[in-house]
C-alpha cells in the first residue's frame, strides 16, 4: 500500500514486486487480497498499478524507523512553523499516538531523534501566507533585499522553503517578471489580494522547479 500510495502514475507489477523484494506471483496474490478488502487499485499485471485516494487499512502500524521519522518531522515542524502548523503537529502526533498498539506507543515520547529548538524566523503571519498559497491568491508585500534597498512586491506565492535558520518564499514576481525566492524574515506589511493566479499553480510549480535546475543564487 505505501509503495503504491507514493507514486501518481502507473507502476509495473515488476517493479513494485522489485521494491517488495517478493515474487511477481505473491504481489499479484497481494494485490486480489487488497482489492478484496475494497483497495481501490486500478490496472493489471502487464499493465501497471495505481491506487485512487481515499483508503486506508486498519489498524495503524509503523516500524520503529518510520515512527521515529514521524516524530522527528512534526518536531521539527512544531520547532519552526507558525502557531497554527505547530498545534496541527502536536495534534498529529496524539492521533497517531492514540492508535498505535500499546508497545509502539512509548516510542512516541522516547524517540532517540529530536531537533534544536528555534527563536521565532517569521516576522509575517505565516497560516495567512499558507492560506493564500492554498488558495491561490496574489499576495503583497514591503522586501528588504540583502543590499538594505526596499521595494514594494506582489507575487504569486508557490512554496515555503524551510531552512535551519530562515525560510524561503518561491513565488512569481510580477516586478522581475519571473521567479524570485524571498527570505520571510525580511517580508514586512503583508497584504492578501482578492485576485488569483492567471495560471494554475501546480503549472507554476513544475515551471519553477526546470528554472531551478542549475540555479546557485537566490535573486530578488
Amino acid at each position: 500500500m505505501q509503495a503504491l500510495r507514493r507514486r501518481r502514475a502507473p507502476v509495473s507489477g515488476q517493479d513494485l514486486a522489485k521494491e517488495l523484494g517478493v515474487s511477481l506471483r505473491t504481489l499479484y496474490r497481494d494485490i486480489t487480497l487488497l482489492k478484496a478488502q475494497g483497495a481501490d487499485i486500478r490496472g493489471e499485471s502487464g499493465l501497471g498499478y495505481v491506487l485512487e485516494p481515499g483508503f486506508t487499512l486498519p489498524p495503524l502500524m509503523f516500524s520503529v524507523d518510520e515512527l521515529e521519522a514521524v516524530v522527528l518531522g512534526a518536531r521539527w515542524v512544531a520547532g519552526r512553523g507558525d502557531a497554527r502548523l505547530q498545534t496541527a503537529a502536536d495534534n498529529a502526533l496524539a492521533k497517531i499516538r492514540a492508535v498505535l498498539p500499546q508497545p509502539m506507543r512509548a516510542q512516541v515520547d522516547t524517540a532517540t531523534l529530536t531537533v534544536p529548538t528555534t527563536g521565532k524566523i517569521a516576522p509575517v503571519d505565516l497560516s495567512a501566507l499558507r492560506s493564500a498559497i492554498r488558495s491561490q491568491r496574489k499576495i503583497a508585500f514591503t522586501y528588504r533585499a540583502d543590499d538594505g534597498a526596499v521595494t514594494r512586491r506582489t507575487v504569486w506565492p508557490l512554496l515555503i522553503g524551510f531552512f535551519e535558520r530562515v525560510m524561503l518564499l518561491a513565488a512569481w514576481c510580477e516586478l522581475r517578471d519571473d521567479f524570485r525566492s524571498f527570505r520571510v524574515d525580511r517580508v514586512t506589511a503583508l497584504e492578501i489580494s482578492e485576485s488569483h493566479y492567471p495560471r494554475p499553480r501546480r503549472t507554476l510549480v513544475e515551471e519553477w522547479r526546470k528554472a531551478q535546475t542549475g540555479a546557485a543564487t537566490v535573486k530578488n
